[in-house]
């Protein structure tokens, strides 16, 4: 079983197609074919099946793709902390962050960071919540930058940032704001501020219309637009607050407190300390108490 089978058999996971994954992997698709049936053999399982012109994971290679990830994420993990160690300042640091600390929390900091340490390699994945959160519990992501840790997850809160959420809309909206017939504009699936927007409603004993837009974006840009009012980050309407596009509703329990958090695993690499305490040194940024 050698890393090279368990990066191919990742790839064909996700892709769903052994064209896909060679592409992805810049090697022949009968090197895909290959791999996976070895990783097959040594297991003594089949890991993948015909699923009309594709593949599809067996329920073996589903239980298995899991665990092939963390020892994936593991591995470069442990390279990333030998390499940090050696030289914090020319270590790899794995970033995740949901989409608002991504366009409002992030492109500062970053630049920054990058001014002073020009030569720590910087890798950033953008996600929903969910997403970051996953990349995180499979080693994938050496520091997430999002709401407060899901219960059970195995993280190191490393310092928080004060973040408030609050309903917004157009002053014609919030002149006119109901709780209970007033559209709300929603984040997609897997967005911890559409869980949140959600459980608000829901301990409300309410059900307005409610508008799907996805992206963090979107959810702005349709909020300016009319089409119901919206539950942000204050961090993110900035701009539109200040020219009247948008105004905070008068919303019962509103704002928020919703801080951010910078999180590791359980053994922060050096360089990832590195970037916390360049961190701790912008506005808003403090040190997590011990837990």
């Amino acid at each position: 079983m050698t890393e090279a089978r368990l990066r191919t058999f990742v790839a064909l996971a996700d892709t769903g197609s052994v064209r896909e994954a060679a592409r992805r992997l810049y090697v022949t698709e009968s090197a895909v074919s290959a791999a996976v049936a070895a990783l097959a053999r040594e297991l003594g399982v089949p890991l993948v099946e015909r699923a009309g012109r594709g593949l599809a994971l067996t329920p073996a290679g589903s239980v298995y793709a899991a665990y092939a990830r963390r020892v994936l994420g593991l591995l470069e993990q442990g390279r990333a902390a030998a390499r940090g160690a050696a030289d914090p300042a020319r270590g790899p640091l794995r970033l995740a962050a949901v989409t608002t600390a991504a366009d409002q929390v992030l492109p500062g900091l970053l630049a920054g960071f990058r001014a002073r340490f020009p030569e720590v390699e910087l890798a950033l994945e953008v996600g929903p919540s969910r997403r970051v959160w996953a990349s995180l519990a499979a080693h994938e992501a050496d520091l997430v930058l999002a709401g407060r840790p899901p219960a059970g997850t195995a993280a190191t809160v490393l310092a928080r940032r004060p973040n408030e959420l609050v309903v917004v809309g157009t002053p014609e909206l919030a002149g006119a704001f109901s709780l209970t017939a007033t559209p709300w504009v929603m984040r997609e699936p897997g967005s911890g501020v559409r869980a949140t927007a959600e459980a608000y409603l829901a301990e409300r004993d309410v059900a307005p219309p409610r508008l799907v837009l996805g992206s963090n974006g979107a959810v702005i840009a349709g909020a300016a637009a009319g089409l119901g009012v919206a539950l942000v980050s204050r961090d993110a309407v900035g701009a539109e607050l200040a020219a009247g596009r948008l105004v905070v509703v008068d919303a019962p329990g509103m704002p928020l407190d919703r801080p951010w958090h910078a999180v590791a695993g359980t053994a922060p690499t050096p360089t990832t300390r590195l970037f916390v305490g360049h961190l701790l040194g912008a506005p808003g940024w403090t040190a997590a108490s011990p837990a």
